[in-house]
């Protein structure tokens, strides 16, 4: 595969779970090709071996260097696809709207101050620095990181389905949620890694409620707004990759219960979704900077 092949592929099943309509060709300004150098793997050779993390930085770039690969794949954006991870916020409305049933009118306006204030943000970072070593380094890099949200997601999502009948959720408790997340190989190896799925706000007796993973993609958090949109919707128990402090405080004052499933145990169950794909077709994958690496190979 060429590197465009890659992040088309990456491109295409992101669309297939993607919580809105009508998209355009590529939806995703956070996920992008950040640096080619032009060399045989942009043509008919391909790409044979590539270095994966979650965070691909300066030293990554330089390991991908060291170790001869085709391309280097990180999950957190650099680049112009860090200084535009604002506009990718506006999916979490669509996600809020048909997903838990909050108005749309609502979704967006709850989300329109936290849109703002991570424009502002992210306006003063070093967007470049990695892109500017791959660049001198000459190595083929790019990331994916709301393409690969958008399946773990998905993949969470369906999960609770197959472990729950919706009918139950009114009666299983938040304990049972966690029972249910850690089924799944990559939140086990955080577990073992002292990073494993944690109750945040609730107590694992509590009923559960109607539950959900709405803080898996879209960008990053959606700001303190979103509680109380999200529990007149009736909304029991978020799933969460993350949630600072406030986000939680605001959550528990509300009654929600949140399961923080782990940041990085997150991010690598949909990078390794995506990574399968490419295995698949005969590129070795070299997984490093925190990513739980889980094959599932023979499930599809």
């Amino acid at each position: 595969m060429t590197i465009n092949q890659i992040y088309n592929l990456a491109v295409k099943m992101a669309k297939k779970v993607d919580p809105r309509k009508d998209l355009p060709q590529n939806p995703y300004p956070d996920s992008a090709i950040l640096n080619e150098t032009g060399s045989k793997v942009s043509g008919y050779q391909g790409v044979k071996k590539i270095l994966a993390g979650i965070d691909m930085d300066s030293a990554e770039i330089m390991l991908a260097h060291f170790l001869k690969c085709d391309l280097a794949i990180g999950h957190h954006p650099h680049g112009k696809a860090l200084a535009s991870l604002d506009k990718i916020m506006s999916l979490q409305a669509d996600l809020m709207h048909r997903q838990i049933g909050v108005p749309i009118n609502i979704a967006e306006g709850v989300l329109k101050k936290q849109i703002a204030i991570v424009k502002r943000q992210i306006s003063p970072i070093n967007h470049y620095q990695a892109v500017d070593m791959a660049r001198h380094s000459k190595v083929n890099f790019m990331c994916l990181h709301t393409v690969c949200d958008n399946l773990a997601w998905d993949f969470v999502e369906n999960h609770l389905q197959k472990s729950f009948r919706v009918s139950e959720f009114q009666s299983i408790r938040v304990k049972n949620v966690m029972e249910a997340l850690l089924t799944i190989p990559e939140y086990q190896e955080a577990k073992k890694r002292g990073a494993g799925p944690q109750i945040i706000a609730g107590a694992r007796t509590n009923r559960a409620g109607r539950v959900a993973a709405t803080e898996f993609t879209g960008g990053t958090d959606g700001g303190k707004l979103i509680y109380q949109a999200l529990a007149n919707a009736g909304l029991g128990t978020i799933i969460s990759m993350h949630m600072k402090e406030g986000n939680r405080e605001q959550a528990e004052k509300n009654h929600i219960n949140v399961v923080c499933a782990g940041h990085i145990a997150s991010d690598s169950l949909g990078m390794n979704l995506f990574l399968d794909q490419l295995e698949k077709k005969g590129i070795e994958i070299i997984p490093t900077s925190g990513l739980i690496r889980v094959k599932r190979m023979t499930d599809s």
